[in-house]
């Protein structure tokens, strides 16, 4: 049996739709139920953050995973397998309409959740930053004055066009990978590549 951790919400939702059409049969979580046992396989659902916590530490053999949060916590362990072109989003930096980020500054300030990819964003252009730590409602921090702007993921960008926000730039475009433990790989591997074969053969690249 391989498990797999998926992230709550959207990914979770498609990466199942796309086991459903890998194997003709519905997959999906009852009501509240964080395990889901099926085909061969144990789908655990987590947070987001968490997937490439529990492939490191071997409680799953494989996750599905943002390639922006791949990129914030650092995928050092694990092995990348295979795109699979669904939870697309753009992690952009954002500034309150009709109010430019000012980069003359001698520090400007940046809301984010994603502290490691807004770091290394800006040091490449040479920008000094301060990074404010947010953990959700980032939409809100230049609205008050927290901070010149905001470096957040958007999918449609409706909520900051609600709020008022502008996109000034896409620092990265997002989709969820297929990621293995690399002892997972190796003890696995017949298993791991064929589930890949699989997502790889409904044309995903």
């Amino acid at each position: 049996m391989i498990t797999i951790a998926l992230p709550k919400g959207r990914i979770a939702k498609e990466s199942l739709e796309l086991f459903s059409k890998m194997f003709g049969e519905a997959f999906a979580f009852e009501d509240r139920k964080l395990i889901l046992e099926q085909g061969g396989f144990r789908f655990l659902l987590v947070r987001s953050q968490d997937v490439l916590t529990y492939v490191h530490y071997q409680a799953a053999d494989v996750g599905v995973v943002g390639l922006d949060v791949i990129e914030e916590y650092q995928l050092n362990d694990a092995i990348k397998l295979l795109n699979l072109h669904i939870g697309k989003c753009k992690v952009v930096i954002g500034s309150e309409v009709g109010k430019e980020i000012d980069y003359q500054k001698p520090q400007i300030k940046i809301a984010t959740k994603m502290p490691t990819i807004t770091y290394k964003h800006f040091s490449k252009k040479a920008i000094p930053i301060e990074i404010i730590k947010l953990y959700g409602s980032i939409e809100l921090a230049p609205l008050v004055g927290l901070c010149d702007g905001i470096v957040d993921i958007v999918e449609t960008g409706t909520t900051m066009q609600q709020n008022n926000l502008k996109v000034d730039e896409v620092i990265m475009e997002s989709s969820a990978y297929l990621i293995a433990n690399a002892l997972s790989f190796y003890q696995k591997q017949k298993e791991i590549l064929d589930l890949t074969k699989k997502c790889s053969a409904l044309g995903l690249q």
